[in-house]
């Protein structure tokens, strides 16, 4: 049976434990669970916050990479309801777990790919109807960053598209074995009640953004100059202008 002294932590899986009773308890209420609900946990860990929301909801499963830690729960009498997937989560499709949707996620995920679950639950907007993510507390800055600013960038662009983001409360290193070396922030997300981009121009969108941002101090007319953009969006947007400067709005023009 494994226990946190014991176990070997994977520096690949981003394996952070959270061990600080008081900030679970904060956790858990600012998700406040209902018994209606059904939760999808992403890195359950050893289960700390899982244990006080499976008797709290109607459903609930949890996706873990780590063999070790599948074990743990799987023996854990106070966890006999959960349903436990042993997959990597981003190969993972939420209609094709056993939970009812649209289901309400959590996760403590690893940070190293915290981007690619954020654009995994873009990806899948309609089986889930809200997210709270642990998070770098930089990764959260973008998430909420104004135009103008250093932090906005590509994700605050794309995220801001189709969801909502709320910026719940920071973390400290010191409630994690191991120890992050940075803080954490607890993010929610729910989705816009109309995304900004249609679903068959998400891939466009993204590669647009993507591309204006990775010459972030260009002038979109030399950084967009591959793309096919209307002469008509031409004269409405300014393209002497840098990527920093659209609102989500003006880009989403250019698609």
């Amino acid at each position: 049976m494994v226990n946190i002294n014991s176990h070997s932590f994977r520096k690949k899986w981003g394996q952070n434990f959270l061990i600080d009773p008081n900030i679970v308890k904060k956790i858990y209420q600012t998700i406040n669970p209902q018994l209606t609900d059904n939760i999808i946990e992403i890195g359950p860990g050893e289960g700390a916050l899982t244990q006080i929301i499976l008797p709290k909801v109607n459903d609930m499963i949890s996706i873990e990479i780590d063999p070790l830690l599948i074990e743990k729960l799987s023996n854990s009498i106070t966890l006999k309801k959960l349903k436990i997937v042993h997959e990597d989560v981003l190969k993972t499709n939420i209609y094709d777990l056993d939970i009812g949707n649209p289901a309400r996620v959590v996760g403590n995920i690893p940070y190293n790919i915290t981007s690619k679950i954020i654009f995994w639950l873009i990806e899948q907007l309609d089986y889930w109807s809200d997210a709270f993510i642990m998070v770098q507390k930089e990764v959260a800055h973008r998430l909420v960053a104004q135009v103008g600013t250093k932090e906005y960038g590509r994700l605050t662009v794309v995220v801001g598209a189709y969801l909502d983001v709320e910026y719940c409360f920071t973390i400290p290193p010191t409630v994690f074995i191991p120890r992050p070396k940075v803080d954490s922030a607890f993010i929610r997300f729910s989705k816009k009640e109309n995304a900004i981009i249609d679903d068959q121009k998400y891939i466009r969108f993204n590669k647009i953004v993507r591309t204006a941002f990775n010459q972030r101090r260009k002038m979109l007319k030399n950084s967009l100059s591959s793309w096919d953009i209307p002469d008509k969006v031409k004269e409405e947007i300014d393209f002497s202008r840098r990527p920093e400067t659209l609102s989500i709005k003006e880009f989403a023009m250019l698609v």
